[in-house]
């Protein structure tokens, strides 16, 4: 039998997990106690016959909201921040000749008419960071790269409530783009297919970038794990680079000049491995870049390096500032079987002979547009023995593919990378967390 304290609260748990406390006063529907008289009819008392029974006025029955994120993240974030109150990036006011802006009233109206934007950007955000924060203290050595991989993509579309498939007209929320997965020489473009049995080590340093999607709008955010401290001053680097050229990112500043802060930054640290110390270098031929509407890679590329890009940064832009760090020759080439890949936003309309390649065109038209995919997530829509239709539209120009870009073998790289709005009023970095 219940104790009296057993009790005053009955603990109920919500199909995602989560719980909440209701309180027990004999009738759990109401919080009220209904057997109270109503205001005026105390001192009034009833005779035996006259008594008639007070008519309650039915009241709803309030639902328990989920409050907090189940373990791995199933609760999805509109359910956790109601009317689309979504958490605000870190917001970083202009300096000098932008300082206007902050105040400026033209450009607050502005910033007022994209309020979607902002919160499709804000809600993707937030399912990025509680996504990749369960990944950072859970995921450990011994681990295989595709439980990693499935582990993180499951918790994003949970979190957006949406698997990617389109509705309407277009593609609703989901994976931005493939899980990155890239380990040690391997710098980037890195997923596991169907059937890898690669298994993360301790002595692996591995970058985990992962994309989030809602309405299109794409935050790309990476991070890297290495559990052995002898990496640590090159995390640190690459870290630092990244958030130099995040602080210095702003309207009319030029690309190649930011270059130039992240690489003064990041070649400013070394490492001893084996006994040997080794300089970090910036990986020259990799770089961050402008996120379009449904498109992860825009028209301008943000160097880790100095260069003579006069194009400037200007309103309105969104820029994955993203840096990699190399204890090697810091450049990459490609290498490897090929897992990433993205249909062309400007592919020309071509007859396809191959009856595999029609149909797996109008597989990724549906399911993923110009958006980013790989193998495993035709695997997982059911799709069979697709490599000659799907190498027919590689070939044809319709389909991009992207091998892994590697460093040097035995060289260690590492990455870290941030979303930012360029807003009429404030620079935002959407993605910003309390991790990194």
């Amino acid at each position: 039998m219940a104790t009296e304290e057993e009790l005053k609260k009955l603990s109920i748990q919500d199909a995602n997990g989560a719980t909440t406390e209701k309180p027990v006063n004999g009738n759990a529907e109401h919080e009220d106690d209904d057997s109270e008289a109503e205001d005026g009819e105390a001192a009034a008392p009833e005779s035996g016959a006259a008594k008639k029974k007070k008519k309650r006025k039915p009241r709803k029955k309030k639902k328990a909201a989920a409050t907090v994120q189940s373990d791995p993240p199933r609760v999805p974030i509109a359910q956790l921040f109601p009317n689309n109150s979504f958490p605000a990036g870190e917001e970083v006011e202009y300096v000098n000749e932008n300082s206007y802006r902050t105040t400026n009233e033209e450009k607050r109206h502005l910033d007022n008419l994209n309020s979607e934007f902002l919160t499709d950007y804000r809600h993707a955000a937030e399912a990025h960071r509680q996504a990749r924060q369960w990944a950072q203290k859970t995921i450990r050595p011994g681990w295989s790269l595709t439980d990693i991989a499935n582990g993180i993509e499951d918790s994003v579309r949970a979190l957006v409530g949406h698997d990617g498939l389109t509705e309407g007209d277009g593609i609703i929320a989901g994976i931005g783009f493939p899980t990155g997965l890239s380990l040690n020489h391997c710098a980037a473009h890195f997923t596991p297919n169907k059937g890898d049995k690669k298994v993360l080590a301790e002595d692996d340093v591995m970058k985990v970038d992962i994309g989030v999607h809602v309405g299109g709008r794409i935050v790309d955010s990476a991070f890297t794990m290495a559990f052995n401290p002898r990496y640590d001053p090159l995390l640190e680097a690459v870290k630092a680079a990244t958030n130099e050229g995040i602080k210095q990112a702003g309207i009319d500043v030029r690309l190649g000049e930011l270059g130039g802060y992240i690489q003064e930054v990041m070649e400013s640290y070394e490492v001893e491995i084996d006994g040997e110390m080794l300089p970090v270098k910036s990986i020259r031929n990799l770089s961050g870049h402008t996120i379009n509407h449904y498109s992860i890679h825009g028209s301008k590329s943000v160097p880790i390096v100095k260069t003579n890009d006069n194009t400037k940064m200007e309103e309105g832009d969104v820029f994955a500032i993203e840096t990699f760090g190399s204890t090697g020759n810091g450049y990459v080439r490609d290498e490897g079987e090929v897992s990433h890949y993205a249909k062309r936003g400007d592919a020309s309309k071509v007859d396809l002979r191959l009856s595999s390649a029609k149909s797996l065109l109008k597989v990724i038209d549906k399911n993923f547009g110009t958006l980013p995919f790989c193998r495993r997530y035709l695997d997982r829509l059911g799709q069979d023995k697709y490599l000659l239709g799907l190498n027919s539209l590689v070939a044809n120009g319709i389909v991009e593919s992207y091998p892994p870009l590697v460093d040097k073998k035995g060289s260690y790289t590492a990455q870290y990378e941030h979303t930012i709005l360029i807003r009429p009023t404030v620079k935002e970095v959407i993605s910003r967390g309390e991790d990194y």
